[in-house]
Formats: structure tokens, sequence, C-alpha cells
């Protein structure tokens, strides 16, 4: 059995924590606790379902078809192919603001 850390999620609804096991993707951990976080294409390639780490925490993001390293250094991930690697807190729903830092910096910022 793997490690799992708790994750709290700060969504337009209040805030949620949940234990997420290192295996796990973060969207699934949401919803399977009844969470219900926006997602689309649940392979990291649009920007749906993007968060924002609060202060500091570790991700896992090999999964995402589409994740750039100024992601990670502006502290944005895909919780659909994320996983946990420390604890975290989630700023949730976070695409406005994804899209236009990609936008920015001229990445692939899908609608």
């Amino acid at each position: 059995m793997g490690r799992s850390y708790p994750v709290t999620l700060q969504t337009p609804t209040g805030d949620h924590t949940i234990s997420v096991a290192e295996d796990e993707f973060l969207w699934q951990a949401a919803g399977r606790a009844g969470i219900d976080l926006p997602s689309r294409c649940r392979i990291g390639w649009c920007l749906t379902c993007a968060a924002r780490i609060v202060g500091a925490g570790e991700v896992d993001q090999s999964a995402a078809r589409r994740y750039f390293p100024e992601d990670r250094a502006a502290g944005f991930i895909l919780p659909c192919t994320a996983r946990p690697r420390s604890p975290l807190r989630l700023q949730t729903h976070q695409q406005a603001a994804m899209r236009s830092h990609r936008e920015s910096l001229g990445l692939p910022a899908p609608i």
C-alpha cells in the first residue's frame, strides 16, 4: 500500500479536505469524496480542471498530455492527471487564470 496525503480543495462552495493516495489522480479522489470539480478531457490536454497550488506542494503531472515547465513554475496543475507527492492546498476552478498564463507565454491554451 502506498502513501496518502491530505489535500485541501478551496472551491467556490468552500474548503474540503480529502485523503488522496499517491497513485490516485486528484480529480478522481475528489469525485470519490462527492466533490464535483470541473473536467472535460480527463487526459491533461484541455484546461477545464485547472487548479493552483497554494503555498508549497508537489504533484506528479507525468500522465498529462500537455503540461509545461512554465505551468509548474506558476503553480498551476491539472487535477485530472495529477498525483500528490506531498500534502497540498489547491485553489480549484482556475481555467481562466491558467489560460491567461499560457497565452501570455505563447503556449497552447485550448478553449
